[in-house]
């Protein structure tokens, strides 16, 4: 066995969910929730009752939240699952409510447990429901080194069960939501308290729980993202346009895709795709007959949706050049790491020091390098090292950049002698 078997094995058998360590047995398919599919919670009078129970709960929430990625403009909720002790599962329907501050403010103090928070924690705040502490199962299993961490994976590997897999991405926003979705969704939280229960021995057991509850607290106390600056740079394929006159078509296409897709509330990449905006960028059609013969703008699309594409090319064409995009607008911090033998060897050379020694330590502790500390902020520690790489000044670089107490202990004495051995 390896040690992420053997972990899994000692963790079902602590949990009773699974074989003993000498038997393999197929995990066991979890068909129907407890008590059955509860009913869809659309209206105020079934959430406040849904409120009161879930308020004379006791322990922690498990939630999950279901979009319509793909489908819908945005990444608005149109399904948030909960389950608690006392409670059981509930089904609610953001769209007929709307707001769910009541409950958040009902289990406010109490842990709520996700799997992935940074997913669904925005569409959850956009409906009112912001958790004080969390246990992200996610997150845990990636600390505790599981080398699959995808809900159905730790749920197999931990309690030895098998959940469904066929309605992940599904178009949430249907109405009425038929019935297999909803076992689905109700199924996603139907162990999520079990599977805290068991990763929270497991971090205990490999001195780790101290290491997860920062990272939980982290991730419960992080403000909302500000909204992405020039979000039409993040085109896919936009790394093939090199000039100011094409980076105005990519904006002015995206700009008018954007509205359309809020406007219909769809997937922008249901209303044009990024390889058409780039496409069009690199032809700079001279009229819409030149912009029907790209990719992406064929005989589907009808005269009026290539008139209305072809008005945006014409106003990015059409811009004075102070008015046109700057090339080359990166984000704050250090040049990307593929230039740094030219631009300064010595940064070079101490980041090659400082990610074998992060990799080296990572793989000891038998989690992602990634989660024993992010590669930007050694990008950043590197490329601008404190005049006297001490462990204090490091230490105070580290947390500067926003490192946790657990991962400054860990990585500061190899990140000190990787600056020292380079200097």
């Amino acid at each position: 066995m390896t040690d992420a078997q053997e972990t899994a094995a000692d963790l079902r058998n602590t949990t009773g969910g699974g074989p003993p360590d000498d038997v393999e047995k197929a995990p066991i398919p979890l068909l129907e929730p407890r008590e059955g599919i509860p009913p869809v919670v659309a209206d105020e009078d079934a959430l406040a009752r849904v409120v009161a129970a879930f308020a004379a709960g006791t322990g922690p929430v498990a939630v999950d939240a279901e979009r319509a990625s793909g489908y819908r403009y945005g990444q608005r909720a149109y399904l948030v699952q909960l389950r608690r002790e006392g409670a059981g599962s509930a089904l609610i329907d953001p769209v007929g409510c709307p707001d769910l501050s009541a409950l958040g403010e009902a289990l406010s103090g109490t842990e709520w447990i996700l799997h992935a928070a940074t997913q669904d924690l925005p569409c959850l705040r956009e409906i009112g429901m912001v958790p004080t502490s969390l246990f992200d199962t996610e997150l845990a299993g990636r600390l505790a080194g599981f080398p699959r961490v995808g809900l159905g994976a730790m749920v197999e590997s931990v309690l030895g069960y098998a959940l469904e897999k066929g309605h992940s991405a599904v178009d949430w926003s249907t109405r009425p939501l038929p019935e297999p979705w909803l076992r689905y969704a109700a199924l996603d939280v139907e162990l999520l308290v079990d599977l805290r229960d068991a990763l929270e021995r497991e971090l205990e057991r490999q001195g780790k729980l101290e290491w997860a509850r920062q990272e939980f607290d982290a991730i419960a106390a992080a403000p909302p993202a500000p909204p992405r600056k020039d979000p039409w740079r993040r085109t896919s394929g936009m790394h093939k346009v090199r000039r100011r006159r094409q980076m105005a078509v990519v904006r002015e296409l995206w700009e008018s895709r954007d509205r359309i897709a809020q406007r219909r509330d769809v997937s922008p990449g249901k209303v044009l795709g990024d390889a058409a905006i780039v496409e069009a960028a690199l032809a700079l059609p001279a009229n819409a007959h030149a912009l029907s013969a790209l990719p992406g703008y064929g005989q589907r699309m009808g005269r009026r949706q290539l008139e209305q594409w072809m008005a945006a090319v014409d106003r990015a064409k059409a811009l004075p050049e102070n008015e046109l995009p700057q090339p080359g607008a990166s984000p704050a911090g250090p040049p990307p790491p593929r230039s740094w033998a030219d631009k300064d060897p010595a940064a070079a050379a101490r980041l090659s020091a400082a990610r074998a020694a992060v990799s080296e330590l990572a793989e000891g502790l038998n989690l992602p390098q990634e989660n024993l500390i992010t590669p930007d902020t050694v990008r950043r520690l590197c490329w601008e090292p404190p005049r006297h790489a001490d462990a204090d000044a490091v230490a105070e670089a580290l947390a500067g950049y926003g490192a946790r107490p657990w991962q400054i202990e860990q990585v500061t004495p190899a990140l000190v002698a990787a600056l020292t051995a380079t200097a």
